[in-house]
């Protein structure tokens, strides 16, 4: 029932290259494990910080530069944000062979010029749901998508008040069975409290993992796990990424849950 999975894991925010070829390494593992497609992530550059204070990342050009490090000694795909047209001009132009995937932040994800520029490239290009939107609103996102390589729609979790999210189960099977892109299913930042924690976002990794098996039951077959070797630590969305020593764990409950 692995066949057409795809997992998308990785730190936050690419730290160093130790550290992300790290984490590359043994997602790749367990993802070959079960023949399941593996996509590394990290952002440059997390422009959407709660506090003035938040850590960002090491930038664009430093960061590209390790990603190609890391897929000539891991082979292994590559996804990373961006937030202006400038940046995606960037990648095609200086680092077209290193970036396999574009992602268009949540909170972005209305912003046509943006989202059109993404879809000029020769790049896929994933589009996270913003918090606000309906599950139905996507067709007015993917009506700006004509050209695009190809189009995933990741669900992020929904707004419930203030600084809270909820995992709407019914809105998955609706975009399962209504929208014409591959649905991804964010896990870790389902579970994020927004500007929770005053300063910066809080939330809570322990229920990534019954919200794993329950998406895959459901029929979820693309997982977003943001992953990190000391999250209590980590610069940014800590409080949610799951322990990388507890990925294994989590995708064998997916595979085992697919097979339901």
């Amino acid at each position: 029932m692995t066949e057409g999975m795809r997992i998308i894991a990785g730190p936050c925010q690419h730290e160093s290259l130790k550290q992300s070829l790290r984490i590359a390494e043994e997602c790749k593992r367990v993802c070959e494990k079960h023949g399941i497609e593996y996509y590394f992530k990290a952002s440059f550059d997390k422009a959407n910080r709660s506090s003035i204070n938040g850590q960002r990342g090491l930038g664009l050009n430093a960061t590209l530069h390790d990603f190609e490090t890391i897929k000539d000694r891991l082979l292994v795909k590559t996804i990373t944000d961006v937030h202006t047209v400038p940046q995606i001009n960037w990648i095609t132009e200086g680092f077209n062979d290193t970036v396999d995937a574009l992602q268009i932040p949540a909170f972005l994800c209305r912003q046509t010029d943006l989202v059109q520029a993404a879809c000029a490239t020769d790049k896929i290009v994933n589009i996270k749901k913003g918090q606000f939107l309906a599950p139905w609103d996507i067709e007015n996102i993917l009506s700006k998508t004509e050209g695009a390589k190809e189009v995933w729609i990741t669900e992020r979790g929904t707004s419930f008040g203030y600084n809270t999210l909820v995992v709407d189960f019914t809105g998955m099977d609706y975009m399962l069975n209504n929208i014409s892109a591959d649905i991804v299913f964010d896990v870790t930042h389902s579970v994020q409290k927004p500007g929770g924690n005053g300063s910066s976002s809080g939330g809570n990794r322990d229920y990534v993992p019954g919200l794993c098996r329950a998406a895959s039951a459901l029929g979820i077959r693309n997982f977003f796990l943001e992953v990190h070797e000391d999250p209590d630590n980590a610069p940014s969305d800590g409080p949610n990424a799951l322990h990388l020593k507890d990925f294994e764990a989590v995708v064998d409950s997916i595979v085992r849950h697919a097979e339901c």
